[in-house]
């Protein structure tokens, strides 16, 4: 992505950290703190990863209509931005697809 501006690379950058750990944050409330809840009734992880995930979860939101605007990445960006943020896993595949997408565009331009 060697023709986007540094601001756009920040915001890019940005995106990633927050989305990994958005998806981190889903996959232990998700594999760890509910079964731990469910299953052996110590609700303590749910309180606390839920609560670290439900701000995550708002951060990668607005970081993700941030992006959209330095970036101007394509229009099915945001929406599966999204949708990939409710499914485990999604923030790690869209992470892919996106840069994959936008790296394909910075060839064409080139």
């Amino acid at each position: 992505m060697h023709s986007l501006r540094k601001k756009q690379e920040t915001a890019l950058k940005s995106l990633t950290l927050i989305g990994y750990l958005e998806g981190t944050s889903f996959l232990l409330l998700l594999f760890i703190a509910m079964p731990l809840k469910y299953m052996l009734d110590i609700p303590e992880g749910v309180k606390y990863i839920g609560m670290a995930h439900g701000v995550l979860f708002i951060v990668y939101i607005v970081v993700l209509v941030g992006t959209a605007i330095k970036v101007k990445i394509p229009r099915w960006a945001i929406p599966a931005g999204v949708l990939g943020s409710l499914l485990p896993f999604g923030p790690f595949i869209f992470d892919h697809l996106l840069k994959k997408n936008l790296q394909k565009s910075v060839s064409k331009e080139a």
